[in-house]
């Protein structure tokens, strides 16, 4: 007899490691790294232009990774000519850049209609709105450390 699991950090971890590895799996394919994809998909979903120093938050404040990841992540990038560190401080994406961006995009949108494929919209918006107050309750807790 099978019973559902209860949503705790067990579980939860599950399926992001399980996604997260389907997700590696498709970057080494077009032969990127995660971080390098968050820190692509967070420039241009804000216009392909934004500060430096936002870009380091973001990526920070996300990933619970260290700046020094985060710079070594651009420099990976600006070395590839996928972004470029503009002399006010801005980070842009390049033409290369942009084009890697819509292959992780598509491959993104992939992974996702096969992994969510079925599942009803209710339980979507339920799952959501619990991850969502998780997530803020855990940077809370960071914040307040």
């Amino acid at each position: 007899m099978s019973t559902t699991p209860i949503l705790n950090g067990q579980v939860l971890g599950q399926a992001h490691y399980a996604t997260r590895a389907v997700l590696e799996r498709e970057l080494a394919r077009i032969q990127t790294s995660f971080q390098q994809s968050v820190a692509l998909n967070a420039v241009a979903n804000n216009g392909g232009v934004v500060g430096r120093a936002w870009l380091l938050d973001r990526m920070t404040s996300t990933l619970k990774i260290d700046e020094s990841a985060v710079l070594e992540t651009l420099t990976e990038l600006t070395d590839a000519g996928l972004a470029e560190v503009l002399p006010d401080e801005r980070v842009h994406v390049t033409k290369a850049g942009q084009a890697l961006q819509h292959q992780i995009s598509d491959a993104v949108a992939d992974i996702t209609a096969r992994l969510y494929a079925d599942i009803p919209a209710e339980d979507m918006a339920v799952a959501g709105h619990v991850l969502t107050l998780v997530t803020q309750r855990a940077n809370a807790e960071l914040a307040a450390a």
